[in-house]
């Protein structure tokens, strides 16, 4: 048997009805492989903001760090849209504060749900992407400065910050079919020209097994929808990597069917759903739970290195999904805590 401890940060709108459902399926990994899972539940978000003014509370960041995984289940809201302190602080803080660099989004499409797409059958299926996301540098935590009349946002990397998330896309890209692309904009901004420049050396001196190729992130926009097969792994930084991502969610017809990993060098991993909190269904056991048991599933893979266990997950998730077992927004008749309940039962 073994024991980890797992941090639970509901947060806001759906995020707490998706965080139960991704426990649920974890309580039931624990009592079929024989593992003692501790979860501890810390408040982060709008309601921390309500709570205790913050939105991402010392006693939360503490426990984060101290844990073996963090599993998070949305932010946000119109409430605060217009408060002086946002919800999304907290996710950004945490971030930083975990030295959390890298971002993991699959972007896949079940053969079951493919009609769902809004794309063409052909062109998505079989698509299987992995987008690796820098997250804690360039132009979302580079220096601000406002005027009445002007504002800027710095953007900078350095060498070390693009060397560490470039070698977690070569790896990825080794354990899956050997490919990746690097995206930039290395005909205008310098920052890219540094970024694939680096790129460029770190393959050459130790990833020479790994197929590269690079990309400028307009083109790989349109490249993204018009051919995404021919993707395997694809790294780029904070602001590309937030805009192709969403971009490749819509492949699989759901946004609540994709999840996500954060990952730094050492220390605990945060795992989330893509999609967002949803304060229109917040409370009405609508929510799509599937892409938070994924991102439990990532946790398990990632986070606590139980490869059996996650692909456990994924199998009883495909298998789901192929019954017809699943929230309204794919068509079905579940709602959020029946349709995990169905996929733990599979376990």
């Amino acid at each position: 048997m073994s024991r980890h401890s797992i941090v639970l940060l509901p947060g806001d709108g759906v995020g707490p009805e998706v965080a139960r459902a991704a426990r649920l399926v974890l309580e039931a990994v624990a009592t079929k492989f024989g593992h003692d899972f501790a979860f501890a539940e810390h408040r982060i978000g709008g309601i921390a903001i309500d709570q205790t003014g913050e939105p991402l509370p010392a006693e939360t960041l503490d426990a984060c760090v101290k844990s073996d995984a963090v599993f998070l289940g949305a932010v946000g809201g119109p409430k605060w849209d217009l408060a002086p302190k946002r919800p999304e602080q907290g996710l950004l803080a945490i971030r930083k504060s975990m030295g959390l660099f890298a971002n993991l989004r699959p972007a896949t499409v079940d053969d079951a749900l493919i009609d769902r797409s809004p794309l063409k059958a052909e062109a998505v299926r079989g698509v299987d992407i992995l987008i690796v996301r820098e997250l804690t540098g360039g132009v979302y935590f580079g220096e601000r400065t406002r005027t009445a009349t002007t504002a800027s946002d710095l953007c900078t990397y350095s060498v070390e910050e693009i060397e560490r998330v470039a070698r977690i896309g070569f790896e990825a890209a080794r354990g899956r079919r050997g490919k990746l692309t690097s995206i930039d904009k290395a005909n205008v901004l310098e920052t890219s020209r540094l970024w694939r420049e680096t790129v460029i050396r770190l393959h050459r001196d130790h990833y020479s097994d790994v197929t590269l190729d690079h990309g400028l992130v307009d083109s790989a926009a349109m490249k993204l929808i018009t051919n995404p097969r021919d993707y395997d792994v694809i790294v780029t930084e904070n602001m590309f990597g937030d805009i192709l991502s969403d971009e490749a969610s819509v492949f699989s017809g759901s946004i609540g069917l994709l999840g996500s990993a954060s990952l730094g060098s050492s220390g605990p991993g945060l795992f989330e759903p893509i999609h967002g909190s949803a304060p229109d269904i917040a409370g009405q056991d609508k929510a799509n739970p599937i892409g938070a048991i994924r991102s439990a599933a990532m946790l398990l893979r990632y986070g606590l290195k139980l490869k059996a266990e996650a692909d456990a997950v994924e199998v009883a998730v495909a298998a789901a999904i192929v019954a017809g077992e699943f929230t309204g927004d794919l068509g079905g008749k579940l709602g959020t805590q029946a349709t995990a309940g169905k996929i733990a039962a599979r376990l």
